[in-house]
C-alpha cells in the first residue's frame, strides 16, 4: 500500500493544526476600555485638520484582531478614566494674598480620532503614569495662573466659575496632546496668614449683626403684626357682633311683618268665615222660608182642589142627581100630563089608542134620559177620585220645584265638614217631598197612595 497519500493528507492535517495554533496564538484581544496599537504595517488615517496621512500602525479599539507574526507588533493602551490630584501652595492672588488651593481631576485619552492617534503617540510608552503625570502639571499651571486673576473673595464665593475657566484655560493643550479632560473642582482653599479668617470673621460679625437686626425686625414685625392682627381680630368681632345684630334685627322685623300678615290674614279668614257663615245662615233660612212658603201654597192649592174637588162631587152626588130626578120627575109629570090630555082627546075623538102609543113612546124617552142623566152622576162621582189623583199628581212637580226654586236663587253654597254636603241637600229636598202625602191627607183626608191604585184599574180597562 503506498504510504504518499498518508503522509501528504497527514502534512495537510499537521499544517491545518499548526494554521489554527498559530492564528490562535496571534489573534489579540481587548476590553472596550482599551485600545490595541498594532505596528509593523503602514495604514492611512485623518489628522486634526482632516489631512490624509500614512502612519506606520493601525488601532483596534475594542474587541480582537489578528496580528501577524514578525511582521507586527501589538501593544494595548488605555482609554480609563484617571484621577489626579492637584495642590498649588503659595499662590498669590490678584490681592496679593499668598492662597492655598487644592483641586480635583479626571482625565482619559480620547477614543475618537484624530485625537486618539495624538494620544496614543504621546504616551503609548508611557501608560497611565505619563498620562496623569502630565495632566497634573498641565492642570496645575493653568490653576495658578487662573487663581492670579481672582481675588480671594471670588475664588471662594464663585467656585464654579473658577472650575468652569481652568477647564476653558486647558482645553486647548489637553486637545494638542489627545487627552479629555473629564471634570475639574476646586476642593479647598486656605491660607496661612489668616486672610480668610478674617474675611469669616468680618462676615460672621456681618451676619451676627443682620441676625440682631433682622431677630429685632422680626420681633417688631411681629409685634407690629400682632398688633394688626388683634386690631383687626376686634375689628372683625365687631364687625360680626354688628351683622349678627343686624342680621336678628332683620330677624325680628320680617318675623313681627309675617307675624302681622299672618294676623291679617287669619283675620280676614275669620271675617270671611263669619260672612260665610252668616249668608249660608240667611241662605238656610231663606230655604226653610221657601220650603214653609212652597208648604203654605201647596197647602193652599190643596185647600183649592179640595173645595173644587168638594163642589164636583157635590155636583156628581147631589146636583145631577136631583136634577136628574127633577127631570125625570118633570117627564113623568108631563107623561102623565099629556097621557091624561091623549086620553081625553082620544076619549073626545076616539083616538085612544093612538094616543096611547105616543104617551108611551114620550114615556119611554124620559125614562131612557133619566136613566142617562142617573148614569152620568154616577160617572161623576166615580170620575171625582181619579180627577183628584191626576190633579195631585200633576201638582206634585210644581210642588217639587217649589221647594227646590230657593236652591236655585243661590249663587255660592260653601260645605264645611266631611265630602257628602251636596247629597245632603238633594236628599233634603227628597225628604221635603216625601213629607207631600201626609201633608195632603192631614189637609184633605184623601190618602195620595190610595187613589193612585184606584186611578190604575181605571187607565187599565181604557187601555
Amino acid at each position: 500500500m503506498p504510504l504518499m497519500p498518508w503522509i501528504v493528507a497527514a502534512v495537510a492535517v499537521v499544517l491545518v493544526v499548526a494554521l489554527v495554533v498559530l492564528w490562535a496564538r496571534n489573534y489579540r484581544r481587548v476590553g472596550p476600555n482599551q485600545v490595541l496599537v498594532i505596528s509593523g504595517r503602514t495604514s492611512t488615517v485623518l489628522d486634526a485638520e482632516g489631512r490624509k496621512q500614512k502612519v506606520g500602525y493601525r488601532l483596534q479599539v475594542g474587541g480582537g484582531t489578528f496580528v501577524m507574526p514578525l511582521m507586527e507588533t501589538a501593544e494595548v493602551f488605555p482609554l480609563e478614566v484617571f484621577s489626579i490630584s492637584l495642590r498649588c501652595p503659595e499662590v498669590l492672588t490678584a490681592q496679593g494674598v499668598l492662597i492655598s488651593a487644592e483641586a480635583q481631576g479626571q482625565v482619559k485619552a480620547c477614543g475618537e480620532e484624530p485625537l486618539l492617534h495624538r494620544a496614543v503617540e504621546n504616551f503609548l510608552s508611557k501608560g497611565s503614569s505619563g498620562i496623569t503625570y502630565v495632566a497634573q502639571e498641565v492642570l496645575e499651571g493653568h490653576m495658578r495662573g487662573i487663581l492670579g486673576t481672582l481675588t480671594v473673595e471670588e475664588i471662594y464665593a464663585q467656585r464654579e466659575e473658577f472650575a468652569r475657566r481652568v477647564r476653558l484655560a486647558a482645553q486647548e493643550d489637553f486637545g494638542r496632546l489627545g487627552l479629555d479632560l473629564v471634570s475639574f473642582s476646586l476642593k479647598d482653599i486656605s491660607d496661612s496668614q489668616g486672610y480668610i479668617a478674617a474675611l469669616g470673621a468680618r462676615r460672621i460679625a456681618e451676619v451676627k449683626r443682620d441676625a440682631t437686626i433682622a431677630q429685632a425686625e422680626t420681633e417688631r414685625d411681629a409685634a407690629i403684626n400682632a398688633s394688626q392682627a388683634r386690631k383687626e381680630g376686634d375689628v372683625a368681632r365687631l364687625a360680626a357682633e354688628t351683622e349678627l345684630a343686624e342680621a336678628t334685627r332683620d330677624f325680628e322685623v320680617r318675623r313681627a311683618q309675617y307675624q302681622a300678615a299672618v294676623n291679617v290674614q287669619r283675620a280676614q279668614a275669620d271675617i270671611a268665615y263669619d260672612l260665610e257663615r252668616a249668608r249660608l245662615s240667611e241662605a238656610l233660612k231663606r230655604q226653610e222660608y221657601g220650603v214653609r212658603l212652597a208648604e203654605k201654597e201647596l197647602a193652599a192649592q190643596l185647600e183649592e182642589k179640595e173645595i173644587a174637588r168638594r163642589e164636583k162631587e157635590l155636583e156628581a152626588t147631589v146636583k145631577r142627581p136631583a136634577e136628574a130626578m127633577a127631570y125625570q120627575a118633570k117627564l113623568e109629570a108631563e107623561t102623565e100630563a099629556f097621557q091624561k090630555e091623549l086620553e081625553a082627546k082620544g076619549r073626545a075623538a076616539g083616538v085612544r089608542l093612538e094616543g096611547a102609543s105616543q104617551a108611551e113612546a114620550l114615556l119611554a124617552r124620559g125614562k131612557a134620559e133619566a136613566d142617562a142623566m142617573r148614569l152620568k152622576a154616577e160617572a161623576w162621582k166615580q170620575y171625582s177620585d181619579a180627577a183628584l189623583a191626576e190633579m195631585v199628581i200633576k201638582a206634585l212637580p210644581d210642588m217639587a220645584r217649589a221647594v227646590a226654586e230657593p236652591l236655585a236663587k243661590v249663587d255660592k253654597i260653601i260645605m264645611v265638614g266631611d265630602a257628602d254636603g251636596a247629597p245632603k241637600i238633594t236628599g233634603q229636598v227628597a225628604a221635603v217631598l216625601a213629607q207631600l202625602p201626609p201633608v195632603i191627607e192631614n189637609l184633605t183626608g184623601l190618602k195620595l197612595q190610595d187613589l193612585i191604585h184606584k186611578a190604575k184599574p181605571e187607565e187599565k180597562e181604557k187601555r
